[in-house]
């Protein structure tokens, strides 16, 4: 038994090392990311980036809180990383409140500047698209902060105030890696759109050339987000779903008299219309393309093991003229948003548990959120570009995860027993 955990020690030990080694290494981790960071202490006894590397490998490891990152402490790795011991739960609390959210962006930025010198970021089909979406971070009828949203809940028992955090965040895609960009918390009074708008005049400022694509959601198809993109020589994709609009009732009618095109997009067969020179929205100062796509999947069941076919409608406007792009590219694309659900918020949310609220505070939790998003792309980074094809086959990235895990607790358990031998 001992020599079994010996040896889980020691791969553990081996891929978190690994790890670590790998940022060095490529993305100059302690002076381009963690030194980035500063906080407003003003003597502080233990460095701010103490708190910023237990951040990352309270992340890396998948702990979920403070708490669960104070019950590695025992470990000999923090005196190797740090210096010295893990710092508690509630300084780390404490510190994270006052942290400067800059220089995570900075750091943030440091680490693509590298990933895009390395040609990391393939885009899809050469287009370079981000994506941009809303999210919910935490709500609650009892705790609440300065920085807390409120709502009225109309609940059986009478109306209730709710207090909640909501964020938009933006994302690179591509097709072998993803990078989390930045993100931005909504502010009282403002919708999700206007968070959007203020994160994009920040990340256009802060990355110029890093996509010609904004792709998102049917929230966003209003005529100054779009007209404030293109000012800026981006393109917009986004979801055409509202019937009353103009550009619906003029291109579906058309599409209805049109004989579609035959396509596939992964498993789908599809029905393609694909037309531009839309000049019906008023507020917006070009013409517009729109695309539709019926497509039928195969789906196998599970109560019955039969096999059925589903189908689904989409229907997308775009500015990307079609010499820029196909309507095969378009329907890749569009169905690219998904990313940002699947590989981006339910990532951080289930894999990582970043929706833990680790601080109630407005600053706190900026800062654990943009400190997630460094260890996502960090090891996503490691995990793409380091792990051996392989090994990436064979074993997920829950399973690297689950081992860097490893490490620190069972070097706690060997310097503290806690069963009998």
């Amino acid at each position: 038994m001992e020599s079994s955990r010996e040896g889980q020690s020691k791969r553990g030990k081996t891929i978190l090392r690994r790890l670590i080694r790998y940022a060095e290494k490529i993305f100059d981790l302690s002076d381009m990311v963690i030194a980035q960071v500063s906080d407003t202490r003003k003597a502080p006894r233990i460095l701010t980036e103490s708190f910023v590397q237990s951040g990352l490998v309270m992340f890396w490891l998948r702990l979920g809180s403070l708490n669960a990152l104070a019950g590695t402490a025992a470990s000999s790795f923090w005196n190797k990383w740090l210096g010295r011991d893990l710092p508690s739960s509630s300084s780390m609390g404490r510190v994270y409140a006052q942290m400067g959210c800059d220089g995570y962006r900075t750091g943030l930025r440091n680490v693509y500047t590298t990933l895009k010198r390395n040609k990391a970021f393939d885009g899809i089909g050469g287009i370079h698209a981000a994506i941009i979406d809303g999210h919910e971070r935490t709500s609650s009828y009892l705790r609440h902060c300065q920085g807390c949203l409120e709502r009225v809940k109309h609940t059986a028992t009478g109306d209730r105030t709710q207090y909640y955090h909501r964020d938009v965040t933006i994302m690179i895609v591509g097709e072998k890696y993803r990078y989390l960009l930045d993100v931005e918390l909504q502010l009282a009074g403002e919708d999700e759109v206007a968070t959007a708008t203020r994160l994009l005049e920040r990340v256009l400022a802060a990355y110029p050339r890093a996509f010609q694509l904004v792709i998102a959601d049917a929230l966003y198809a209003q005529a100054p987000f779009i007209n404030f993109l293109r000012a800026r020589q981006k393109h917009v994709l986004i979801v055409l779903k509202d019937e009353r609009r103009e550009l619906y009732k003029d291109a579906v009618p058309l599409f209805d008299s049109q004989k579609p095109k035959i396509g596939k997009h992964r498993s789908s067969d599809c029905l393609w219309w694909d037309e531009e020179g839309f000049r019906s929205w008023d507020g917006v100062n070009e013409s517009l393309r729109v695309i539709r796509s019926v497509e039928k999947t195969p789906v196998k069941r599970q109560a019955n093991g039969e096999t059925e076919e589903k189908e689904s409608e989409w229907l997308w406007f775009t500015t990307l003229p079609q010499t820029m792009a196909s309507t095969d590219l378009v329907v890749r694309l569009g169905h690219a948003r998904w990313d940002v659900e699947n590989h981006g918020f339910n990532h951080l949310v289930n894999a990582i548990l970043a929706d833990h609220v680790y601080k109630h505070d407005p600053t706190a939790i900026e800062a654990f959120c943009l400190v997630s998003f460094l260890a996502v792309n960090l090891f996503l980074a490691f995990f793409t570009f380091n792990v051996k094809v392989p090994s990436r086959r064979v074993r997920t990235a829950a399973y690297w995860a689950r081992l860097l895990s490893a490490e620190l607790h069972i070097d706690s358990f060997a310097l503290n027993p806690c069963l009998p031998p």
